[in-house]
């Protein structure tokens, strides 16, 4: 089932092209940009979220993330 969004998906891929960009542009490594986004998220959910929802928020969060990656099994 799709997820609604109230931001539109140019609304997504603008800021996500954003954020690559910064990245590329500081020669970040995958292990060094992983860091960044994830001490990211971590500010943002304790700077926004309120603390009896954190956890659920973070987990949801981390369950996002591993539905969306690709495992390629050769």
């Amino acid at each position: 089932m799709a997820i609604k969004s109230k931001y539109s998906n140019q609304q997504v891929e603008d800021l996500i092209m954003q954020l690559l960009t910064v990245l590329d542009n500081s020669n970040a490594k995958a292990d060094l940009s992983l860091m960044a986004l994830g001490n990211a998220a971590t500010t943002i959910i304790n700077n926004n979220v309120a603390p009896s929802q954190r956890k659920q928020v973070a987990t949801s969060f981390a369950s996002a993330l591993n539905s969306s990656i690709n495992i390629e099994l050769h």
